[in-house]
């Protein structure tokens, strides 16, 4: 947010899913849960440059990503967004009312906007898809926005909001049984921390020859399980044959995505709870920790707690 003079940082949100994943799409955490501090710091520093260098006067959305210690900006759009609703919602401020005024002349200090609202909770935000309406549809996310509309969880932690979220989105996460694991090459070296939380919560796994291989490897029990094109029985029967609670499946590659949408197409219809990312596999993994001793929250309340 800017007046021309001074420059507010609404808020930093955190996507769940990483860069690639359309934004529209992604889980996001308000404020960031596992983004050290002198990264937030610093982008603070940089959108702050940037909103006076281009002359911006009312809302700024820029996108970052954050890899190997470097900052990369994806982009800015001198325009608001659709997360200035949700962040209103959580710091109790009208991003829209303030920016339009900045519009019309009043400085952000003679609306006594002058500080970022950091909430001691965690809101966050997941996206609500349409895929149970479209028989046949791949669930798999991508750089086009397939959500049509999205929820917000709020707890005191970043597990508790994130489980809230996922019962706002109607997504069921079915707290034992099998969960089956298949990741791309680029994955390996992470899938052996999901496949622990996995465990640790109770899971018994299973896995594609190659997934299985590096799980093994680190002395995790799992079960080797045909991929389709390997002939049966593969792991669409154990789907269809309810064999199958949670799902971890990452791809990339024309192919190799053609290859394995039948595995997510029959999760769908089998209503088997399906990520698609690293990432949100592990934040999955988080709120099936934390359990059910969920607080209620009302959203005045917390505002007057910022205040």
């Amino acid at each position: 947010m800017s007046d021309g003079k001074q420059v507010v940082v609404g808020a930093i949100m955190q996507h769940i899913e990483q860069a690639g994943i359309h934004s529209g799409d992604s889980a996001c955490s308000l404020p960031p849960y596992n983004l050290p501090k002198d990264v937030q710091d610093e982008i603070r520093d940089q959108v702050t440059r940037l909103a006076l260098e281009l002359g911006v006067i009312g809302l700024m959305n820029t996108q970052l990503a954050y890899q190997d210690g470097e900052i990369y900006i994806i982009e800015v759009n001198p325009r608001a967004s659709r997360t200035v609703p949700f962040v209103s919602k959580c710091i109790g401020r009208s991003l829209a009312k303030v920016a339009a005024r900045c519009m019309t002349g009043v400085s952000l200090q003679d609306q006594d906007f002058t500080r970022e609202i950091v909430p001691s909770t965690y809101a966050v935000k997941e996206a609500v898809f349409p895929f149970n309406k479209f028989p046949g549809v791949d669930p798999i996310l991508g750089p086009e926005m397939k959500s049509t509309g999205e929820v917000m969880g709020v707890g005191k932690t970043f597990a508790e909001a994130y489980a809230k979220a996922q019962l706002g989105a109607g997504d069921t996460i079915e707290k034992s049984g099998t969960a089956f694991i298949s990741v791309r090459d680029h994955d390996k070296p992470y899938v052996v921390e999901v496949a622990l939380k996995l465990q640790a919560l109770g899971y018994s796994l299973a896995a594609t020859h190659g997934t299985a291989k590096v799980i093994d490897a680190a002395g995790v029990a799992v079960t080797g399980v045909n991929k389709v094109a390997q002939g049966r029985p593969h792991v669409v029967d154990m789907l269809k044959n309810d064999e199958i609670q949670v799902i971890v499946n990452t791809t990339e590659g024309k192919q190799a995505i053609a290859d394995s949408s039948m595995i997510r197409r029959t999760a769908l219809r089998h209503d088997v709870f399906c990520t698609t990312t690293i990432a949100g596999a592990l934040a999955v993994c988080e709120a099936l920790e934390f359990g059910d001793k969920m607080s209620v929250y009302t959203i005045q309340q917390l505002h007057a707690d910022l205040h």
